[in-house]
């Protein structure tokens, strides 16, 4: 199966990430140890001299193909021309891995890609320098995305772009099944009543295939008002009514049939099932266009603002900061390159290049203008939950991911508090 052109990075190998991360805090922390010139001990931060003038950046990026690092290089290009700097664009083969080796021998790239799911691991350790505030209207970023990037109540890293979720349907399918526009489910009750409805007109297809992890499932538990940490990321937050409501809500959809995990349609993933027609709606990123656009082109379809929960509309947001190293000797040269990266007229050449949403508001109006299909995505933005925002929490998603793809026969009650006993243990609650 080929993947979608922009998905939201997926948790890595337990063990690869564990042994990357590993090696990220050894070596940044016994540099703080042992060289009293490599880290504050006050703050964590790089006190090494810093090198004024023009400046050769190394750029460490997670590329989603030929397009974003087509795109980067010739942004960097334009941004040499007018500052005397240089900045080489590399694409990573294993993000993660890549930096926790770089980290671990004292020689981090100036500028780096980080993940919003492993942000905490890489500012918990000091290898991050706390720019954010620095960068111009840094206060028109989204709000969710700069609590994405806050750690200790330090907005650390400015977000390059980001995706949430939205309810795709299968326009066909909705017609075959005597569906208009008005019948777009706007809540819980009305996606049950909907689905019934498909699953009637439409018996051999499934009216829902939604991903059998937290990045989708997740959505449910914050529709109904809850979620796996608080917003400081400091306290287990899943054992509650809340998350027992979302979670059970989907459980009885898969229990009737109603929507099914994308192996149980034999498909990858819900784009799949979706393309080739196995299921009249899903729930995805934005990035679902550029999967439609190569491996589906003739599938009709429209995204819309996914249905309320009981305590209103809720999604989830995936992002990507553009994090500078804190013992980077070039930090003046390297928050004057993320500058011009994000300002906004270039992140809508961003946008217009690989499919991305930009993450100032202030480029919202003209994104939609451009990309109206786009709109419920965007639109979604100023209530989207991000990843969870806590250090050392891999293994404990890892296990919830499973405990989710047993759901179907599982218990809610016991999925969450396991999870909230696993997320305790990590946070040290």
């Amino acid at each position: 199966m080929k993947q979608p052109t922009k998905q939201p990075m997926r948790p890595m190998r337990h063990g690869l990430r564990t042994t990357a991360l590993a090696a990220l805090a050894a070596g940044t922390l016994a540099t703080s140890a042992a060289c009293g010139s490599g880290f504050d001990d006050s703050s964590g931060q790089s006190a090494a001299p810093q090198s004024s003038g023009p400046a050769s950046l190394q750029v460490l990026i997670g590329s989603s193909g030929d397009a974003e690092t087509n795109a980067l290089r010739e942004a960097a290009k334009t941004w040499s021309a007018s500052s005397g700097s240089t900045a080489t664009i590399t694409p990573a083969q294993d993000l993660t891995q890549q930096l926790g080796q770089a980290f671990a021998g004292s020689n981090p790239p100036d500028v780096f890609y980080v993940d919003a799911a492993r942000f905490a691991d890489y500012a918990s350790v000091g290898a991050l320098e706390p720019y954010a505030d620095k960068i111009s209207d840094s206060a028109d970023f989204y709000p969710g995305l700069r609590e994405t990037f806050t750690h200790d109540g330090t907005f650390y890293c400015v977000p390059k772009d980001f995706s949430t979720l939205a309810l795709i349907v299968n326009d066909d399918l909705w017609k075959k099944a005597g569906l208009t526009d008005a019948d777009v489910p706007t809540s819980w009750e009305q996606l049950t009543s909907v689905s019934r409805k498909l699953k009637e007109k439409v018996p051999d297809v499934t009216p829902l295939v939604i991903g059998d992890t937290r990045d989708r499932v997740g959505a449910f538990m914050v529709e109904a008002g809850g979620w796996i940490v608080s917003p400081d990321g400091k306290k287990a937050t899943a054992d509650t009514p809340e998350n027992v409501a979302g979670l059970s809500y989907v459980q009885g959809l898969l229990k009737e049939k109603l929507a099914q995990f994308p192996k149980q349609v034999d498909a990858g993933w819900g784009g799949e099932a979706f393309g080739k027609a196995k299921a009249a709606m899903t729930i995805e990123g934005n990035w679902i266009k550029g999967a439609m656009k190569a491996d589906y082109p003739d599938v009709k379809y429209s995204a819309h603002e996914l249905p309320a929960g009981p305590k209103g509309k809720g999604t989830l947001s995936f992002t990507t900061c553009w994090g500078i190293a804190a013992k980077s000797k070039y930090k003046e040269q390297a928050i004057a390159f993320v500058e011009a990266m994000t300002k906004a007229d270039q992140q809508m050449a961003f946008a217009k290049a690989f499919g991305v949403m930009p993450s100032r508001q202030s480029a919202k109006d003209a994104f939609t203008q451009a990309f109206p299909e786009d709109a419920p995505f965007v639109d979604s933005a100023e209530y989207a939950q991000g990843p969870v925002n806590a250090p050392k929490m891999d293994s404990v998603l890892a296990d919830f991911d499973t405990a989710i793809q047993q759901l179907p026969a599982g218990d809610p009650k016991k999925i969450l508090a396991n999870l909230q006993k696993n997320t305790q243990a990590a946070l040290g609650n």
